[in-house]
């Protein structure tokens, strides 16, 4: 597994960024400035996407992808680290948290669950369709808006379509998506929350199109030690459309102040 180590390289504490279905480290790249100034930080596109694309085995897990993560982990030398996860990449933290509870600092959960939701199961159906009936480059088209909020697409038209042309372009396959969006259906950690000693900061926005913010309610709800912050705008990407205040908490809460 590619990976690379970025911001204060001494710093005593390192935090792994662990992306969501698209699998690109680049999609913290709004946290990265902020997280610089105290942490080492760790990267990677995930197995089957970006730096890493290969095909992916079947079955195909979250379990498996917190393997690659502790690979990495392992690799770069880090003992021990704080991971922040966007939703899928929030699932790949908690079952690192499962898996490998003593690797594991804080957990930053973004969009995340402990169980699907129906209504994100209901999107993932629609996304699915318009991959198997349109092909690649719709779906590509059709991502954005999932993620992000009207306002938001409508002032960045053209940097969005810089995006859907990269992603188009390096798409990570539709066996794979299927592969991963399916690992991401199966999971379920509700059971075992309970036992998650980690501290916790997890993190939604009220608008989200594709996961409802009560999932990451009922997610806090059942964690032990966790932290509910909530926005009201900026959708799915809202560490994109709108970074500095969740940037500012996440710092917060990673340094345990």
């Amino acid at each position: 597994m590619k990976f690379s180590v970025a911001g204060k390289l001494d710093a005593a504490e390192t935090v792994l960024l662990s992306a969501g279905l698209g699998g690109a480290a680049t999609f913290w790249s709004p946290q990265m400035t902020a997280l610089a100034e105290h942490f080492r930080i760790l990267l990677f596109d995930q197995r089957g996407t970006g730096a890493n694309a290969e095909p992916l085995p079947e079955p195909y897990a979250i379990a498996d992808m917190a393997d690659d993560a502790v690979a990495v982990m392992d690799a770069s030398g880090t003992v021990r680290a704080h991971v922040l996860g966007h939703a899928l990449g929030g699932l790949v933290a908690l079952e690192m948290a499962r898996r490998h509870p003593a690797r594991i600092g804080r957990l930053a959960l973004v969009n995340a669950w402990a169980k699907v939701d129906r209504h994100t199961e209901r999107c993932f159906e629609i996304r699915l369709g318009i991959l198997r009936t349109q092909g690649a480059g719709a779906y590509v088209a059709a991502q954005p808006l999932f993620l992000h909020t009207a306002p938001y697409l409508s002032a960045h038209h053209a940097k969005i379509a810089a995006e859907i042309a990269h992603g188009t372009t390096n798409f990570q396959g539709a066996e794979n998506l299927m592969r991963r969006i399916g690992a991401l259906r199966a999971f379920d950690a509700a059971a075992d929350l309970p036992g998650i000693s980690a501290p916790c900061f997890v993190a939604a926005s009220r608008d989200d199109l594709l996961v409802p913010y009560t999932a990451s309610e009922e997610l806090a709800a059942g964690l032990p030690d966790a932290q509910l912050w909530l926005t009201d705008f900026g959708g799915h990407a809202f560490t994109v459309e709108r970074p500095e205040p969740f940037n500012s908490a996440l710092v917060a809460f990673l340094l345990g102040a």
